[in-house]
């Protein structure tokens, strides 16, 4: 599993969104650094990360057939090695949009390694059958065409909020290279394993540890009424809005969203 790793302090494992891949904390990480250990890995499959090969780390049945299926399972089985890799027991756990389902899946399936969670324009509900359905669609098509064009150009109106559109070409310039380099089997990939995720909220419900949820004000993909009801649903939460981002908040607007987590790391800390 391909990583990038600086600054000192507390561990801060950042899991980035799809379909980009740990390039999109680059601006944020410039502050972030400067209070943590701050670990971006490439998730399976997309940026520099093979597809195959990972190791699980958790209690599932061992082979290649099981590890190689789609899964936020397996997905947290690769996050689970790297800290193992690195020896790391427990660590800050954040996560962007699919980051966050990652994220929600490692503290499933190793708890104890989660000392806190950033959760970043995310959800903890599943698909229904209509998303998943479209997931596995644009899985196929990535398979057949692969994905030049058309995958960036359907999700940007829905990743960057209507002010990064309008005022800020060169983070719209940035997210559509960064999409675009990304390997087609891993993309399908990326949508299985979501389509194929469980619902975590009685997950969350039961997680007493400390908990930053983070949203764009100008995000349509996980609104921020849906990222209240997330932060309602957990026991140690704080919720921070932030103005004139979309869904990739870390990437439009990172000095505020670094802002708000280094406070709050400061707080738990």
């Amino acid at each position: 599993m391909h990583f990038i790793e600086s600054g000192v302090g507390t561990p801060l494992v950042l899991l980035h969104a799809f379909p980009v891949d740990a390039r999109m904390w680059n601006a944020a990480r410039t502050s972030l650094e400067e209070h943590a250990r701050v670990i971006t890995p490439d998730q399976r499959g997309l940026g520099e990360s093979a597809l195959h090969g990972a190791s699980t780390g958790v209690d599932e049945p061992a082979g290649p057939a099981v590890r190689d299926r789609p899964s936020m399972a397996a997905a947290a089985a690769d996050v689970i090695a790297l800290l193992d890799e690195l020896e790391l027991d427990r660590v800050v756990l954040g996560g962007c949009s699919m980051g966050g389902y990652v994220a929600m899946a490692v503290l499933r399936a190793a708890p104890e390694r989660v000392a806190g969670l950033v959760l970043a324009d995310t959800k903890a509900v599943a698909d229904n059958e209509d998303q998943r359905a479209n997931r596995l669609s644009a899985a196929d098509r990535a398979e057949r065409e692969g994905t030049d064009g058309w995958l960036s150009e359907s999700t940007l109106p829905n990743v960057l909020g209507t002010t990064t559109r309008a005022d800020r070409l060169e983070v719209v310039n940035e997210v559509r290279d960064i999409i675009e380099t990304q390997p087609p089997e891993g993309i399908a990939w990326a949508q299985r394993a979501m389509a194929d995720r469980p619902d975590s909220t009685a997950l969350l419900r039961g997680y007493g540890g400390p908990v930053l949820v983070v949203v764009g004000e100008e995000d349509v993909m996980t609104p921020p009424d849906s990222a209240a009801e997330l932060a309602g649903t957990l026991p140690n939460a704080e919720l921070v809005r932030i103005p004139g981002s979309g869904h990739l908040s870390p990437v439009e607007t990172p000095d505020a969203f670094s802002e708000a987590v280094v406070s709050w790391l400061g707080r738990i800390s």
